[in-house]
């Protein structure tokens, strides 16, 4: 029994490494191209802001950023319409449920979410953003409030974050 349980253990979190693998795989496979902006903020790093006081900063963000395990953000302004569609292509959407898809003035957005196994709870937000102008690639992973997300994403001021902002009108 003790067996079946570790073998049922490693193949859960075998799948949860192959799920974020493909985001990974993309945003590695251009962290070193020169045409490309890469962030990638670590969960330490978000857990030692989460301690910072940081006068205008209220609870909610605090207790997010604890929770937030990683954030990947890969953009470029070089070919993002075709960036966009290697993305979209390469990327298994069907491992995310769409929450949002965007198309407005060449300008293609496409809000995907993943949930833990009970359903109840995110644990990843993907945004692709594609247009004639920029291409940008942002993943956070965590325990997830969209709507705090967007306020984050505003407040830290990260390239493409303004999309989010579309997820509150909806």
């Amino acid at each position: 029994m003790k067996n079946l349980l570790i073998l049922l253990f490693s193949l859960f979190t075998g799948s949860l490494v192959a799920q974020a693998d493909a985001v990974t795989k993309f945003f590695k496979s251009y962290v070193d191209d020169d045409r490309f902006s890469t962030v990638y903020i670590s969960p330490k790093m978000f857990q030692l802001v989460s301690k910072i006081k940081i006068n205008d900063m209220d609870a909610d963000l605090q207790q997010l950023l604890k929770n937030i395990q990683g954030l990947h953000i890969l953009s470029t302004h070089v070919s993002p319409k075709t960036f966009y569609k290697e993305a979209v292509s390469k990327i298994n959407t069907k491992e995310y449920e769409e929450l949002m898809k965007v198309r407005d003035e060449g300008e293609d957005v496409l809000f995907l979410t993943k949930t833990d196994a009970t359903g109840n709870k995110i644990t990843e937000l993907l945004m692709l953003v594609g247009g004639e102008d920029e291409f940008s690639l942002i993943s956070f992973v965590g325990d997830l409030d969209l709507e705090k997300i967007g306020r984050l994403g505003k407040s830290l001021n990260i390239d493409g974050s303004e999309h989010l902002e579309k997820l509150k009108k909806n």
